[in-house]
């Protein structure tokens, strides 16, 4: 059965169909050439067995002897060209006539060629017929490039992730998580970090990984690193997971493994949900087992409401676009503590993320805010450090009485 065209091979086709249709030729065909291959990508042909994919040795046929300069573009008898009779294709009818044109992109790299011939019976193309080619190609070009960059792109994340993945996945550390009114840690994110010459934030290095269809291993992997630390720290750990990944069934098995009570899954306020249902039915058995749900990065934007109402949150975490700056700026004081009312009448927990200043942390506490999360308390680092630390870094003497 034949590969479904792109939407780029499909207009591809339409030019190729143009080439054949104008010089009223046999086929017509983008040939690409890669270190040991020509492959034709796209056909449009009479000829029995020249299809999409039709493939032979790099050398083979006229395509890289025209872009080398060793054959000409146009031959309108390929019996009249001797080294081009040395070089006809095997396992296809006599070539007669040919024209082939190199496709170049942006760049100036040579794709491949946009190639036209006729068998015996077809007029002869002739050096006008160039011209059409030439237009042709370079419309070619840009269908062809944006494709061209994915797919670079691509092998440019894999090529970094793919190592990495195999080595066990990213390295995690703890960032402690306090309850606001005694300074006291009870729990911690686990935070996935990536190596800094990549110059990539973690959820930029995630949606990469995604997009190349890598990112539910990668999470997987982050989420076993950050199972691995349950054992060397007190209270609670909280991880984060997308919602596609959770729904995966190797995602689940992991999670049922776990020690649930000490468990808080934080699901991002910027990672869609496609289907609240499957994700409800997924998280059920977790749970009852024990495992605390919590909306991150609330206040972010505008999918978290729906997040919260659907999810029933046990935990929602107040974004840091909120809480910096929120003891200076009334409007932010305001919606922090309307946040917090909204979250209190439904009996769920809110903590603040990305707490830097005394005076930020001595608002949220007076507005009622359960916990705190940020540099104030403590830097994201490894296990033994968090134990170490066990407390929130501001003294005690400093903290004012909690409102009300």
């Amino acid at each position: 059965m034949a590969r479904e065209r792109t939407e780029a091979e499909r207009q591809i086709a339409g030019l190729l169909d143009t080439a054949r249709r104008k010089l009223d030729l046999s086929a017509a065909f983008l040939s690409r050439i890669d270190e040991g291959t020509r492959t034709l990508q796209v056909v449009s042909a009479d000829v029995p067995g020249l299809v999409d994919g039709y493939a032979g040795p790099r050398e083979d046929g006229f395509c890289l002897a025209v872009l080398d300069g060793l054959l000409p573009r146009v031959m309108p008898d390929v019996r009249d060209v001797p080294d081009a009779v040395r070089r006809m294709p095997a396992g296809l009818p006599p070539i007669r006539g040919h024209v082939s044109v190199p496709v170049v992109l942006s760049d100036g790299t040579v794709y491949g060629t946009f190639c036209a011939f006729g068998l015996a019976g077809d007029p002869e193309v002739s050096p006008r017929d160039l011209a059409l080619m030439e237009v042709l190609a370079e419309a070619a070009a840009l269908v062809i490039e944006p494709q061209v960059r994915r797919e670079q792109l691509h092998a440019e994340i894999a090529g970094r992730l793919g190592p990495l993945m195999d080595r066990g996945g990213p390295d995690v550390v703890l960032q402690p998580i306090v309850d606001l009114a005694s300074g006291t840690r009870t729990g911690a994110e686990a935070l996935s970090r990536f190596p800094t010459e990549w110059a990539r934030t973690p959820d930029v290095v995630f949606d990469e990984a995604h997009t190349i269809g890598e990112g539910d291993r990668l999470e997987l992997l982050a989420l076993a690193g950050a199972a691995a630390l349950l054992g060397q720290v007190s209270g609670y750990v909280s991880m984060n997971v997308s919602p596609q990944t959770l729904l995966t069934p190797a995602c689940r098995e992991l999670l049922a493994g776990l020690p649930l009570h000490r468990v808080v899954l934080e699901l991002s306020e910027h990672s869609p949900v496609h289907d609240y249902p499957a994700l409800l039915t997924a998280l059920e058995p977790l749970r009852a087992d024990g495992l605390r749900l919590a909306i991150d990065d609330v206040g972010a934007g505008f999918s978290s409401l729906r997040h919260i109402v659907t999810t029933a949150p046990d935990v929602i975490k107040m974004d840091r676009s909120i809480v910096s700056g929120l003891d200076t700026d009334p409007v932010l004081a305001r919606l922090a503590q309307s946040l917090v009312a909204f979250a209190h009448s439904s009996g769920v927990c809110v903590i603040a993320e990305g707490v830097e200043t005394e005076a930020e942390r001595a608002v949220l506490t007076d507005l009622g805010v359960d916990g705190g999360q940020g540099w104030l308390f403590g830097r994201p680092g490894p296990a033994d450090v968090l134990v170490d630390a066990g407390t929130a870094l501001v003294p005690p003497a400093t903290r004012p009485v909690r409102a009300g």
